[in-house]
């Protein structure tokens, strides 16, 4: 019951942001910034009973992930702009973030932090 309702209310605010981006460009990208997904994990995981402790550990995993995904988006503004095709614009962008998060990892690793 849980899954198919996780699936309803994130296909629910995936089509309001796209609605809103459409009409809004703007607004729409600010919404979609919004830490909405992570919101929604968090309320789940506390409604699934997770401990504490385990909820803890992925939001520090979104914490991590945050500058990986800032360099993602940017590179995929910075190659549509330049008028490269948006399934190339996103592959880079992927690319991006899996490098950003390899370095991550290596400057963790200096510092003996687990990431």
């Amino acid at each position: 019951m849980y899954t198919l309702l996780k699936i309803i209310s994130s296909a629910a605010i995936i089509a309001l942001v796209t609605e809103v981006a459409r009409r809004f460009p703007t607004y729409g990208g600010v919404i979609a910034a919004l830490p909405l997904v992570s919101i929604l994990s968090i309320i789940w995981l506390t409604v699934q009973s997770e401990p504490n402790e385990h909820i803890q550990r992925f939001m520090i995993g979104v914490i991590v992930g945050l500058p990986a995904t800032m360099v993602m988006l940017f590179v995929m503004y910075v190659a549509m702009k330049s008028s490269i095709h948006i399934v190339f614009a996103i592959g880079l962008g992927v690319v991006s973030w899996a490098i950003c998060l390899g370095i991550q990892k290596a400057i963790a690793g200096v510092f003996h932090i687990s990431i």
